[in-house]
C-alpha cells in the first residue's frame, strides 16, 4: 500500500549525491509529498495541484546553506548545551533567550525552533494576501525546517559522531534507512492534518523528543559497529545506476530493526507535523479561498536564484564538502 502511494509521485523525486543533509533529499521531497494528502478539501486543491513544486523545492534551505552564512543554524539546536532534559535553563521565548545566552550564543548552536516563528509567520501573511508564490515557497521550507526538527541528531552537538567515532552516522539514519526501506515497507496511511492550539509548544515538544532519542541512535550504532566485521559494514552497491561504497544494505538493515522503527515512526510524524502545521497557518489567516489551478507567473528572479543554489550546492559536493 505504501508503495503504491509513494509510486503516484515517486517520479519527481530529484537524483542527488549521497550526502549528510537531514533528512536527506530523498526523505524531505517524499515527507513535503505525503503532506500533501493529510489537507483537508480546502487546501488540498491548491497543494495538490502544486505538488511538484512543493516537493522539488522541499531541498531549498539544504542548497542555500552553501550560499548564505546564516542559514546553516536555521536546521538545528544543540539542546546539550544547555544542561540536561528538559532543558528549563533555556528560555522557549527568543527574546528571552538571546537576554540570557546572546544571540551570538544561540545562532552558534541552532535556532530551528525560533526560525520556526519566522517562517509560520510569513506562511500566515501569504495565506491572509493570497499570495500563491509566497504560500508555497514558505510551506515548501517550513516542510524542511519542521521536519529536522523531528531528527534526534539535529538536537546535540554530536550531530555526525565526530566526537564517538562514528563520522558518518548522519548521513546512516537520515538518508541510507529512509532510501533502502521508505518505499516498499513503510506504512504512510496516517490520518488527516490537525489544528495545532500551540505551535511553539508542538515544535518544542517534537524537539525534546528527538533529544530523548538521540542517545540510542548514537549508542545502538556503536554497539552494533562493535560486533561487525569491517568487511560486511560497508559494501559497494548500486545508487541510482552508479556503484558506490556506502553502508551495506545487511548492516543498515540490523541498525534499523536494532532502533525498533525509529526512523519510520520520525519520518510518519513529520509527514503529520508538516501537514498539520501548514492546516493550522491556513485557519488561522481566516480559510481564504485559494485557487485550485493557479496561473504561476515565471519570476525571472527566483528562477536565477535557484539556479545559483543548485551551482552552489553540486560544487560543494565536486569538492567533497560535508553538509551537517
Amino acid at each position: 500500500m505504501a508503495r503504491l502511494l509513494l509510486a503516484l509521485w515517486g517520479g519527481w523525486v530529484m537524483l542527488c549525491p549521497f550526502s549528510a543533509t537531514a533528512w536527506g533529499f530523498f526523505a524531505h521531497e517524499r515527507i513535503n509529498g505525503l503532506a500533501v494528502n493529510l489537507l483537508p478539501p480546502g487546501l488540498q486543491a491548491l497543494f495538490r495541484s502544486q505538488q511538484t513544486y512543493l516537493i522539488r523545492h522541499a531541498t531549498d534551505p539544504d542548497k542555500r546553506r552553501y550560499a548564505v552564512k546564516e542559514e546553516g543554524p536555521r536546521h538545528y539546536i544543540d539542546l546539550d548545551r544547555y544542561g540536561t532534559y528538559p532543558f528549563d535553563s533555556l528560555p522557549r521565548e527568543w527574546k528571552q533567550a538571546v537576554a540570557r545566552f546572546t544571540e551570538d550564543t544561540l545562532q552558534q548552536h541552532g535556532i530551528v525552533p525560533w526560525w520556526m516563528e519566522v517562517m509560520t509567520g510569513r506562511l500566515i501573511k501569504a495565506f491572509r494576501e493570497k499570495d500563491i508564490p509566497r504560500i508555497l515557497q514558505n510551506a515548501a521550507e517550513i516542510g524542511h525546517y519542521l521536519s529536522d526538527a523531528h531528527v534526534p541528531l539535529h538536537t546535540c552537538r554530536n550531530h555526525n559522531g565526530q566526537f564517538s567515532g562514528q563520522r558518518g552516522i548522519h548521513g546512516l539514519w537520515e538518508s541510507r534507512i529512509p532510501e533502502l526501506l521508505a518505499d516498499g515497507k513503510w506504512n504512510f496511511w496516517i490520518g488527516q492534518a490537525a489544528f495545532i492550539e500551540d505551535m511553539p509548544a508542538y515544535w518544542w515538544l517534537r524537539l525534546l523528543e528527538s533529544s530523548l532519542a538521540a542517545d540510542s541512535v548514537l549508542r545502538i550504532e556503536k554497539e552494533l559497529d562493535a560486533r561487525t566485521d569491517p568487511s560486511e559494514k560497508y559494501a559497494y552497491e548500486e545508487r541510482k545506476g552508479k556503484l558506490v561504497r556506502q553502508y551495506s544494505t545487511r548492516y543498515t538493515k540490523q541498525y534499523d530493526s536494532l532502533m525498533n522503527g525509529m526512523v519510520e515512526r520520525r519520518m510518519r510524524l513529520s509527514v503529520q507535523s508538516v501537514a498539520s502545521i501548514w492546516f493550522t497557518c491556513w485557519v488561522l489567516a481566516g480559510q481564504p479561498d485559494l485557487p485550485s489551478s493557479p496561473q504561476q507567473r515565471e519570476d525571472p528572479e527566483q528562477r536565477e536564484m535557484i539556479r545559483q543554489l543548485d551551482r552552489q550546492w553540486r560544487l560543494k559536493r565536486v569538492n567533497g564538502s560535508e553538509h551537517l
